[in-house]
């Protein structure tokens, strides 16, 4: 039975090592990294999924919202996480990651705050323009810190963990807006749907203030207050012994253009975003307000695509954490066949209730994508951090920059209920990233001459 226990965990976890003091060291590391990244993700993902919240709990009818405005403080949002996604990946590289995530933690809850006093489509599109500037820091910048920290073997769970808690996030939102409408509508003269926004910030502070004082350094710069003298010696080894490229001299260009690894990933996540577009651009909560569903069942339905999401995340790092950190091209597959069934079925019977709901929460699948598709770029291009920065913020910044435009031409608020042209577009992005995952599967076999070195430690550079 033990034994059994022992290949479950290691299936789930990793391999433990066998020296007591690198075994302490993980698990400070997992608890001290992991927490304090899936809070702030979870608080970037509450924070997003709120504005679709609110807007089918009152905001659209206060604000005298109409047509495609829902769809362009989304285009706004795309844009302001667009141009910062980069340059936030190559300050991590010279800041110390606890003062800067920390630092854009703090403005974008304070952005949100601000929302509750928005009067106007105008306003809210210009501070959703800002509140995505600060937030664009995390996911990619925290995708960086863990393909830091950890080898192929043990990112694919820990990434899981952490892109899981956007997505409980979103669940959590939708539950925290219906009890918050139920029971809050017009309390002390303020709407339900504005008291969202001051609650988000509530939750905000203590995250980040959790950050500053407790995320890890990297071991050179100093060491943290709960590391033994022994625990920090090791970090600083296992630093020392980590082999990349360095560099930001020119070379960085010809390193980032002249390899494949650049155009080939950031072209699938440009396909692997859209394929989530079912979800992000919230179709099941337009759905449900269209037919007149009521404001809690708006808010709590939707909270399966997520479910589903969480689900598909844990079993795809389960199945990549079983195979040796390898096979990510797998997943997309997975995902492919997923939102080709999902794009027919609503297409066919766009005014089936059992037909959607099936539909909708197939569409949580493509989360999986943040998983294995990222680490899988963490995992290629570990041996240059330079490079691997930009690649992972390219990543996010192509596909975002087609969402901005994308999410207005093909899933239009006002297109509900059978948002016929999405399903025609998620037909096509899905099958182009299943060629895509296999050309990348490729591309990684004919180019991997040598094994890539493992990297263990973050190292800010001064």
């Amino acid at each position: 039975m033990a034994g059994t226990l022992t290949k479950l965990k290691t299936v789930v976890w990793g391999k433990i090592p066998t020296d007591p003091v690198e075994r302490r060291l993980l698990f400070k590391m997992d608890w001290f990294i992991l927490s304090y990244c899936c809070l702030m993700y979870w608080v970037n993902y509450l924070d997003r999924a709120n504005l679709a919240n609110a807007y089918v709990s009152g905001m659209q009818v206060d604000l005298n919202m109409k047509g495609n405005e829902f769809n362009l403080i989304n285009t706004c949002f795309n844009v302001g996480y667009i141009v910062a996604l980069v340059p936030h990946n190559l300050v991590l590289l010279r800041v110390r990651p606890r003062y800067w995530l920390s630092f854009c933690m703090l403005v974008w809850g304070v952005l949100t705050l601000s929302l509750y006093k928005a009067t106007s489509f105008k306003q809210m599109c210009a501070i959703r323009f800002f509140v995505a500037v600060f937030e664009s820091a995390t996911f990619t910048g925290v995708h960086l810190i863990l393909g830091s920290y950890y080898d192929e073997e043990l990112l694919p769970f820990r990434t899981a963990v952490f892109t899981s808690s956007g997505l409980v996030g979103s669940i959590f939102s939708s539950v925290m807006q219906a009890a918050i409408y139920e029971n809050m509508d017009d309390y002390r003269g303020i709407r339900g749907w504005r008291w969202l926004f001051i609650i988000d910030f509530i939750v905000t502070v203590p995250v980040v203030i959790y950050g500053f004082f407790f995320f890890p350094d990297a071991p050179e710069i100093s060491k943290p207050f709960y590391f033994t003298e022994e625990e920090h010696q090791l970090a600083l080894k296992k630093s020392q012994d980590r082999k990349h490229v360095d560099s930001f001299s020119w070379s960085v260009f010809k390193r980032i253009f002249g390899r494949w690894h650049w155009y080939l990933f950031s072209f699938l996540w440009v396909l692997g975003g859209e394929n989530e577009s079912f979800a992000s651009n919230s179709l099941f909560a337009l759905w449900l307000k269209y037919f007149e569903y009521t404001v809690p069942q708006r808010n709590h339905y939707p909270m399966g695509v997520f479910a589903v999401g969480i689900t598909a995340t844990l079993l795809s790092a389960l199945y990549l954490n079983a195979t040796g950190g390898k096979n990510h091209w797998h997943i997309g597959i997975i995902i492919m066949c997923a939102m080709i069934l999902s794009a027919i079925l609503m297409a066919a019977r766009p005014l089936s209730t059992g037909v959607v709901f099936f539909a909708q929460y197939l569409g949580g699948i493509p989360y999986a994508g943040q998983t294995a598709f990222f680490a899988w770029a963490n995992v290629v291009c570990q041996d240059d951090l330079q490079e691997r920065a930009v690649v992972l913020a390219s990543m996010n910044m192509f596909s975002n920059a087609v969402n901005a435009w994308w999410s207005l031409l093909f899933y239009v608020a006002s297109d509900v209920p059978k948002f016929r042209k999405g399903c025609w577009a998620m037909l096509a992005t899905a099958i182009a990233s299943g060629i895509l995952v296999c050309e990348v599967a490729r591309a990684k076999h004919r180019f991997s001459s040598k094994p890539q070195p493992r990297s263990c430690a973050y190292r800010v550079v001064d």
